[in-house]
């Protein structure tokens, strides 16, 4: 049998209508025969079955005693019923207990052909719908967003806030900080999930691109204008519109986007027809907005249009605490996607990436550990795995005036020693003073532990009292 055809099990106690289906369908589908709902149960659990054409009336087990355990065994089973004796009641009672369809005896094979067919596709794209909602929650949930430090709680309270609501969303950050990844969780956590999510990378357009970007045009609206256009507030109609960099767009597309955003209506280019959207704007800069407006670079009704809700996204400098935790989840993506068997991460290697200022911030730090993951050399991520531009970056900034570790800008310095001291420290608060169990999170053996601590003690003893 070939089992790379879609199979099918045909249930029937009559031979002669097991043995013509077999014929009409053998050719598309790999076909399996049972004469009774006991040998259909038998099968199932034998075999992988897309669908099941079973009929009603057999004796022993019948079609609607069978429908209800086929199923609660092979959820994904598509089961079809046939029966010579059809009506209304029986239709309705097997869609009740989870038929797909219903077929009259003496079967017309085009139609059941066509019903398979049907079918089959639906169940494909059921499963595509659903692999891709688990991709995109995988991508895009708010647990995707890392980070324990006080100002992520506080970013997280916010979005989960506003995320259901219908209100405008600004958010602020440098480049690399994540502004799309939270336009995303806002999107996925709203009540518009289902609708599409559309982005618009303004800077990356100028003015009259823009605009017929983000409003679509007519036939012969400009040069090159060959069809209508439908604009992308269009094509966000019923979902959420990401508009990235928005303090890059010119006085009049500003003009035009607050008419949209307090009225949801507008004309596409070179058209006179209205249009009328129902959408949730979402939008980012890395500039600070106010500044802008001071500098009358920007409208002032328009930010405080956008300015509803203000989500601030803070630089990796001001959370390095979080470090260790990025690196953690980004050592399994990197590890997994490229079959690197790497186990962890040690101490030191840490402390030297916390040290580093990442101006790029979280971008910069998932483009090193995948540089890092790929071109590692054993299996725990070492010093010398981190790429000789960053330890000398790091280096230097300690030697000129340590980085302020763990407590943002204010924080009192700290050097890659201070940094390692407090994981060690941390490890064994975790585990209740256990130093083997320290010693394994730290991915260093209980003997360095040992002597870490006791270098620790003598420093301790030997500094001057205050």
């Amino acid at each position: 049998m070939n089992l790379t055809k879609p199979c099918i099990l045909i249930v029937d106690d009559d031979k002669n209508t097991r043995d013509g289906l077999n014929r009409a369908l053998q050719r598309t589908y790999a076909v399996l025969l049972a004469e009774s709902g006991e040998r259909a149960l038998d099968l199932l659990n034998e075999t992988p079955v897309d669908i099941m054409l079973c009929d009603i009336r057999m004796p022993g087990m019948d079609g609607m005693t069978l429908l209800p355990r086929a199923l609660a065994q092979h959820p994904g089973l598509i089961c079809i019923l046939l029966t010579a004796y059809g009506s209304v009641e029986t239709a309705v009672e097997a869609m009740k207990r989870g038929a797909h369809d219903f077929l009259i005896k003496p079967v017309n094979l085009d139609h059941l052909d066509l019903l398979l067919k049907r079918a089959l596709r639906a169940r494909d794209v059921e499963s595509e719908n659903v692999e891709l909602h688990a991709q995109l929650d995988d991508k895009f949930g708010l647990e995707n967003i890392v980070g324990q430090a006080p100002v992520m709680r506080q970013l997280f309270e916010t979005i989960q806030q506003a995320a259901p609501t219908q209100a405008t969303v600004l958010i602020q950050g440098e480049s690399g900080t994540g502004k799309e990844l939270v336009a995303h969780a806002i999107h996925r956590l709203s009540t518009r999930a289902k609708g599409p999510f559309i982005a618009v990378h303004c800077a990356a357009l100028s003015s009259g691109l823009l605009e017929s970007e983000l409003f679509g045009h007519e036939k012969g609206a400009f040069t090159g204008a060959a069809a209508r256009r439908r604009g992308r507030f269009e094509l966000a109609d019923g979902g959420t519109l990401f508009l990235d960099e928005i303090s890059e767009i010119d006085a009049a597309v500003q003009v035009k986007l607050l008419r949209v955003l307090d009225e949801r209506r507008f004309e596409r280019v070179g058209g006179n027809e209205t249009q009328e959207v129902d959408i949730r704007l979402v939008a980012a800069t890395n500039r600070d907005l106010k500044a802008r407006v001071a500098e009358g670079k920007f409208r002032e009704d328009l930010f405080f249009r956008l300015d509803v809700v203000n989500v601030l996204l803070p630089p990796l400098r001001d959370r390095l605490d979080d470090i260790p935790l990025l690196c953690d989840r980004f050592l399994r993506e990197f590890s997994a996607k490229n079959g690197k068997a790497i186990d962890g991460i040690t101490p030191d290697t840490v402390a030297l990436l916390t040290a580093y200022r990442w101006p790029g911030n979280v971008r910069e730090l998932r483009n090193t550990m995948e540089k890092m993951v790929v071109l590692a050399r054993g299996p725990k991520l070492t010093p010398q795995d981190v790429p000789a531009s960053i330890r000398e970056a790091a280096g230097g900034q300690n030697r000129q005036g340590p980085l302020a570790v763990g407590g943002g800008m204010g924080a009192p310095p700290q050097s890659l020693a201070d940094v390692e001291r407090r994981m060690i420290a941390s490890a064994l608060h975790k585990h209740g003073e256990n130093r083997t169990l320290a010693a394994k999170e730290l991915g260093i053996s209980r003997r360095t532990l040992h002597r870490k601590l006791r270098l620790y003690d003598s420093e301790a003893a030997a500094a001057p009292e205050s």
